[in-house]
């Protein structure tokens, strides 16, 4: 466990992953083994959204790709690069065709292995500031790799009727809820705002999007993608590519307000 801290902040980090982000005594991040979700954030790289639907291919330049919902890059282990007081550098290494085990298989999938015909290296930096968490992602890889990421923190949620502001509106729990697995999109936005007993905003660099997600009531996922999934069929997810130049960069700030 990696710990970040300063005078008002405590941040805890198991293996890459966000478990815990302490402001001022009020925990913002959903516990692992409370209700709702097994995990506490990931990444979905190099694609977003299920695959099940399409035999589990993703069409890119270099042909098929054996993908699983939202990529094989959770399936990978982070390694601690670099480590301070206030900051922690995490990386997964990629080599192309390398077979990645697939943990839906066989309950959930009948893809055993995946595999992504691409070289890639993916950096995740947190960085605790005064006012501020820090959550940095850097590509980089051969140049023309098609992508997509989204970044997928859960947050505990405390009271019985938060909101999540957007673009200007407020969107209540129960409308989350109502989306179900597919998770509501909130396209062309930088910044969400939940807002519980205690306030925390997500601001965003690079992303584009949000969705939202959940199926309990003791936390919400507020994610901010490249791209929404479900706006094409599965088959034609290729669609909603970036493509790589050289490296890509994206930021997300987590900003309490205590």
């Amino acid at each position: 466990m990696v710990t970040l801290k300063n005078k008002n902040s405590q941040v805890g980090i198991d293996a890459g992953e966000l478990v815990s982000y302490v402001v001022n005594g009020h925990e913002f991040i959903h516990q692992k083994g409370s209700p709702g979700w097994g995990s506490a954030d990931t990444e979905m790289f190099p694609i977003i959204g299920p695959v099940n639907e399409a035999g589990f291919r993703v069409q890119t330049p270099k042909g098929s790709a054996v993908q699983d919902q939202h990529g094989h890059l959770r399936q990978m282990e982070y390694q601690l690069e670099e480590q301070s007081d206030a900051s922690a550098i995490f990386i997964k290494q990629y080599e192309a065709g390398t077979e990645v085990f697939n943990s839906k298989f066989p309950e959930k999938s009948t893809e055993e292995a995946l595999t992504w015909p691409y070289d890639f290296r993916f950096e995740k930096t947190f960085v605790l500031k005064n006012d501020s968490l820090e959550v940095n992602f850097k590509i980089t890889g051969e140049k023309g790799m098609p992508f997509m990421l989204g970044y997928h923190p859960a947050f505990k949620l405390h009271s019985a009727s938060p909101t999540i502001e957007a673009n200007g509106k407020q969107i209540s729990l129960d409308e989350v809820l109502a989306v179900g697995s597919r998770a509501l999109q909130i396209a062309n936005c930088t910044s969400v705002t939940l807002k519980d007993v205690k306030e925390i905003t997500v601001e965003t660099e690079g992303f584009g999007n949000f969705m939202c997600w959940t199926e309990v009531r003791n936390m919400v996922c507020i994610e901010p993608i490249s791209f929404y999934p479900y706006a094409v069929e599965q088959s034609q997810l290729h669609q909603g590519f970036k493509r790589l130049d050289g490296e890509a960069v994206f930021k997300v700030i987590l900003r309490p307000q205590v």
